[in-house]
């Protein structure tokens, strides 16, 4: 009786304690302690750029690392510095990280100087210095289910494994990208999957971003006999590739075929920041010279290449998504080339009309479109998506404010809205012919005449449109364009980073990996990522509600996770900021950038007025870092050094994408 009592109150307080902390990870960031968000402090101790920090697990720590080589540990609740010593690195430090199981004892650090130091707080001294890579160490990253282990990403291309029992104080080549990609290849970022320690991200230069199985590469490697050469500590030799299965890319499916532009313009692609959310379910990356992208790593999709539907018979039905009555030959299934359509035939059930408060928030939405506030109706269009998810008519009105607002990665956006609406009613007219547009403008020419002729058999009365006249006659001036060829629509060469000499070739094991890549779930814009490669993206929030991401303006950006909606922009530095790292449990945020300090982030009293670091004008910011985006690097430069250039400094957001000299009906008005 007396054990069963105890027994009771024991899992009576268990049961309480994970309540409460499940409460307090559920709430304690919501939509109006975002809203209320603020500057608490400033920590100063600094003399140079803060590049990293990083919270202890309890979040009664916060580490920092800068230019000036020193690395500083405060008390971030209090604002107090509780301790600062110069790690022994010659040049910037890029990552700290607390060591797991160590009592925070063990501090971490990667450095400019191609260096990784481990050092003990307890006596202010470094224990370890590791000098195995030849670059720039950019990211160290650390796993709960590996106490003694850590890994780091450096600009050699390697990824190496530490081990630092007292047997075995080593470290070993996990990945070596070079083997891939060739000498040029730079890895700039990793992360290790918080619920599964095994797998392992990493982001390089270029847009594909990669997910490894540490434990099939070590168990792979146990199999092989071990390379001869003495004091070499190895993996594996240096010939032998991944094994299968160890590896999966991840790609936005439009960021290969503007590979060859972006190089034109001296725009590179290059992933600064990969991070898993929470549950371990998705991995955010954010990819400079482009946007922040979410990867769902449960339900994966390949690349939205290219769908030509089934015929669909379109008299005595209503079109553009407002109903449709019998079943079409519409199944979707993709495939690593793209689409095919199933030869079965699919029910398209009948479109449900929206309830009063959706249709009020889709009126408002075509209000803000026909004033030309595309990025606003974007915006309403998505909040009425998540909540009808099943309406063609929203997706292909969103389609259409993303072809008109023309950011980077508009049209991919548009072309997948096209395609969804087309999945829930096939007889969509604008979605179609959207669809076919969007083609074109992502340079699939010869797709996009297959699907205008498609459209033009489904739908004839539209066939001598202004709208498709102008298109039909794109298509077939670009055809017979010198400048489209094959090379420029497979893409997906490395990108140049250093002079030549090197070497610069892509395996087919390469080749075959990047064509098995998945697409992106979300898409994050507004920020802007062209001057620094060590910008972060973070989820904020225990459930993952919301993102942010630093910004070469001085400000950072929060979107809402499932709506993609920007909510809210603070001036976080006086030039760039770069890192963000949201507390473990709190509503609270750390940021660092270009000033020599560390800045906290809270949400502020209601009685409190409104600081002067908000940045009211959010889509007027995201419109300047799209032209800045896009922008010659000479004049981002110029800019950096305080000149005003005129064609950055005004005009519209045209991003990267040609006009549309097309504005037919049938393409421009939203249902």
């Amino acid at each position: 009786s007396v054990l069963f009592t105890v027994v009771s109150v024991v899992l009576v307080c268990f049961v309480q304690e994970r309540g409460a902390l499940g409460f307090e990870r559920h709430y304690h960031v919501t939509d109006p302690f975002i809203r209320r968000l603020g500057l608490e402090a400033e920590l100063q101790g600094h003399s140079g750029c803060v590049n990293c920090l990083e919270w202890n697990e309890k979040g009664d720590l916060l580490a920092s690392g800068s230019d000036d080589q020193h690395t500083i540990v405060w008390d971030p609740l209090h604002h107090k510095k509780l301790l600062s010593m110069h790690t022994g690195h010659t040049a910037n430090i890029f990552s700290v990280k607390f060591l797991p199981h160590s009592g925070d004892r063990i501090l971490i650090t990667g450095a400019a100087d191609s260096k990784v130091h481990v050092h003990d707080l307890t006596v202010k001294e470094t224990i370890h210095m590791f000098g195995d890579h030849t670059n720039r160490v950019k990211r160290i990253a650390t796993a709960p289910m590996w106490p003694n282990t850590f890994w780091s990403a450096a600009e050699d291309g390697l990824i190496r494994q530490y081990d630092l029992r007292e047997n075995s104080k080593r470290s070993e080549v996990l990945i070596d990208l070079t083997e891939y990609c060739g000498q040029l290849v730079e890895a700039k970022c990793l992360t290790v999957n918080p619920q599964d320690n095994n797998y392992l991200a990493v982001g390089a230069s270029g847009p594909f971003v990669r997910l490894y199985d540490i434990r099939m590469i070590h168990n792979h490697r146990k199999s092989m006999k071990q390379s001869p050469s003495a004091g070499v500590h190895t993996f594996c030799d240096r010939q032998k590739p991944l094994p299968d299965g160890a590896a999966q890319y991840y790609v936005a499916g439009h960021l290969p075929v503007k590979l060859p532009d972006y190089n034109n313009r001296l725009r590179v692609l290059v992933a600064t920041y990969v991070t898993f959310s929470p549950d371990g379910t998705e991995l955010l990356v954010n990819m400079g010279g482009e946007q922040v992208y979410l990867f769902d790593l449960t339900y994966k999709q390949r690349p939205y290449t290219f769908l030509l539907p089934k015929k669909c018979h379109t008299s005595g039905e209503v079109q553009n998504g407002k109903t449709s009555t019998n079943g079409m030959s519409n199944g979707i299934h993709l495939h690593s080339n793209g689409f095919r359509l199933s030869e079965g035939r699919a029910h398209v059930s009948p479109q449900v009309e929206l309830p009063p408060y959706l249709e009020r928030i889709k009126q408002q939405a075509n209000e803000a479109f026909a004033c030309q506030l595309w990025t606003q109706a974007i915006q309403l269009y998505s909040k009425a998506v998540q909540k009808a998810p099943n309406n063609a008519m929203l997706y292909g009105n969103r389609a259409a404010a993303y072809m008109k607002r023309k950011w980077d990665g508009d049209h991919y956006d548009a072309l997948r809205d096209c395609l969804k609406a087309i999945s829930l009613n096939p007889c969509h007219l604008k979605a179609h012919f959207r669809l076919a547009r969007c083609l074109f403008e992502l340079k699939y020419v010869a797709e996009a005449l297959e699907c205008l002729d498609d459209f033009k058999g489904k739908f004839p009365e539209q066939a001598h449109s202004s709208a498709c006249d102008a298109l039909d006659r794109d298509i077939n001036a670009a055809l017979f364009s010198k400048n489209d060829n094959a090379e420029d629509k497979k893409g997906g060469g490395p990108i140049r980073l250093r002079a030549t000499g090197r070497k610069d070739s892509i395996s087919e094991d390469e080749m075959v990996l990047r064509e098995r890549s998945y697409d992106y779930k979300f898409r994050y814009c507004g920020h802007c990522n062209t001057t620094t490669d060590i910008k972060e993206a973070n989820f904020f929030g225990s459930n993952a509600q919301y993102i942010v991401s630093g910004s070469d303006d001085g400000s950072f950006f929060i979107w809402e996770k499932e709506t993609t909606n920007l909510v809210r922009v603070l001036q976080g530095d006086e030039s760039i900021v770069n890192c963000l790292q949201p507390h473990p449990s709190y509503c609270f945020l750390a940021t660092s950038g270009i000033d020599p300090v560390v800045r906290l982030w809270n949400p502020r009293p209601e009685s409190e007025t409104l600081n002067g670091r908000v940045v009211v004008d959010m889509e007027g910011a995201s419109q300047a870092n799209q032209r800045r985006m896009n922008a010659d690097p000479l004049e981002v430069m110029l800019l950096n050094m305080g000149y005003r250039i005129t064609g950055l400094t005004s005009g519209g957001a045209g991003g990267s994408d040609d006009e549309d000299s097309s504005e037919g009906q049938v393409q421009c008005r939203p249902s």
